[in-house]
């Protein structure tokens, strides 16, 4: 990914989402990386205490943290996402410390952002900004979403086409206060299949760190490029109905599903053992999920292989929320250190 954003010179801004880890996070600084994105202020605190000092919080201002924005931007440059004039105006009133602004635009996903519709509004907010002593607006910022509900990788790179063609003419529509602004983009699955990046100026993937079922299944990667898996032990075996009982429930995975022919898929089986873990086992599916329980469906001759207490692994559909809820790793090749996130 770093040689890819440094071949088509765009500034690489990975998402520290993912993995949630101080030990992980250094692994991008071999990499020549020096600016992040979290998603939460708690986060930007986080990594601002491993030396982490250019950190772009990807999540609209949340103004009962005043308090944490002003903490953090005494110490670090601290880039904030926003979409509403009171918001800016409410900034403008209780800053106490220069930090960096983007304009969060809607280019498709429709969770957060202001469209092409909008284009007063973004006005307005691009001369609130410029009229703050503390405040610096910086360029216009999407996450294009909908990739993770794409099916193929020509329909990827077309939602990536279509995205930064909204970004690149809200930055026209500004005129001359768009002149400087940096477009910044992020989402794995463009991030992973676009080969060279054109009308943007930085990238913001996070999920590719690890990737998982959803990113396989769509194409994005392949098994090989998988990072982690979540690794359960079993509790109960029922042959006649070609289940087993995991202690791996919504606790450890999360709900998050793909919906495989007619049903809900929370997870696949892997071939595990002292070295890591090897292929997926066909038909071998996670397909139920309570509190502490999960089910894993497979066919015959894998049930009957698997006994209460043993060992198995399983590919997560959602990296980013199993390490949330995880909060730890244990290295496959015997490396020691922290390896806990502390968010």
């Amino acid at each position: 990914m770093t040689q890819k954003a440094t071949l088509s010179g765009v500034i690489f801004r990975p998402h520290f989402k993912t993995h949630q880890s101080l030990a992980i996070g250094r692994w991008f600084r071999e990499f020549g990386i020096t600016k992040i994105t979290v998603s939460s202020l708690t986060a930007a605190k986080y990594f601002a205490q491993d030396g982490w000092n250019d950190i772009t919080v990807a999540f609209p201002v949340n103004l009962r943290e005043i308090k944490l924005i002003n903490e953090l931007a005494s110490e670090v440059r601290i880039g904030l996402l926003v979409e509403h004039s009171e918001v800016v105006m409410k900034l403008n009133q209780e800053l106490k410390f220069p930090v960096d602004i983007y304009i969060k635009i809607d280019t498709g996903y429709h969770r957060t952002g202001l469209g092409l519709n909008e284009m007063p509004e973004i006005i307005q907010l691009t001369s609130l900004i410029e009229k703050s002593p503390l405040m610096t607006l910086k360029g216009l910022i999407t996450h294009a979403g909908q990739t993770y509900g794409a099916h193929s990788a020509d329909k990827v790179i077309s939602i990536y086409h279509s995205s930064t063609g909204v970004l690149n003419e809200v930055k026209q529509k500004l005129g001359k206060a768009g002149e400087s602004l940096i477009l910044s983009y992020g989402d794995t699955p463009s991030c992973s299949l676009v080969e060279r990046f054109s009308n943007i100026d930085e990238i913001r993937p996070g999920n590719f760190i690890f990737y998982d079922l959803m990113q396989l299944i769509a194409g994005t990667c392949n098994f090989s490029q998988i990072g982690g898996i979540v690794v359960c032990p079993v509790v109960a075996v029922h042959p006649s109905r070609n289940q087993t009982v995991i202690y791996g429930g919504a606790i450890h995975f999360s709900k998050e599903f793909l919906a495989l022919d007619g049903r809900r898929i929370y997870g696949q089986l892997v071939e595990l053992d002292t070295n890591g873990w090897h292929q997926p086992i066909p038909d071998a599916w996670l397909v139920s999920l309570s509190q502490e329980h999960g089910i894993l469906e497979a066919p015959d001759q894998v049930i009957r292989n698997l006994h209460p207490g043993m060992i198995i692994g399983v590919v997560p559909v959602h990296s980013c929320l199993t390490a949330n809820l995880l909060q730890g790793y244990e290295m496959t090749d015997g490396e020691k250190g922290d390896y806990l996130t502390g968010i």
